[in-house]
């Protein structure tokens, strides 16, 4: 979009009584919210997506406390850490069976889960052999660095 045509949208927005104004051009998108001195006129727009997460973000510092204590009351075992942040995925596709299941033997070297990274699959081996005690995420949710995924007894 033309940068002259970009300072008569800013104009023409702030000498009306127009809030906000949003303009697509081609693959171009413009939006311009006129800032109020008031903070309680403004109002904010979120996505879809963003209001349903909202709710849970401030609901999880409450139950956050508690479920770092469950993790760490969890039975002794080797406990086997997310090596990236990314998707943690049970099976290599949707309509495969997972790669291990509670009470699954393994070896070391075995695979456990994929975890999804910049559209790369990136295999997680067992780093120690046992029994699956627990899978402590949740098919498709995403991972942080160093987060607990499975107690191997």
């Amino acid at each position: 979009m033309d940068l002259r045509k970009l300072k008569t949208l800013i104009d023409l927005v702030a000498e009306s009584d127009i809030a906000e104004l949003e303009v697509t051009e081609g693959e171009s998108k413009v939006r311009i919210v006129k800032s109020s001195a008031t903070p309680h006129n403004q109002l904010v727009m979120m996505q879809p997506q963003a209001m349903a997460q909202q709710p849970a973000q401030s609901a999880a510092p409450a139950p956050a406390a508690p479920a770092a204590a469950a993790i760490e009351a969890v039975p002794t075992g080797h406990v086997v850490k997310s090596p990236m942040v990314g998707t943690f995925y049970r099976a290599a596709s949707p309509g495969s069976a997972p790669f291990v299941d509670i009470g699954a033997t393994v070896k070391e070297g075995d695979t456990l889960c994929i975890i999804e990274a910049m559209k790369l699959l990136n295999e997680i081996d067992a780093d120690a052999s046992g029994v699956i005690q627990q899978i402590l995420v949740e098919n498709g949710q995403p991972v942080e660095f160093g987060q607990p995924l499975f107690i191997i007894g």
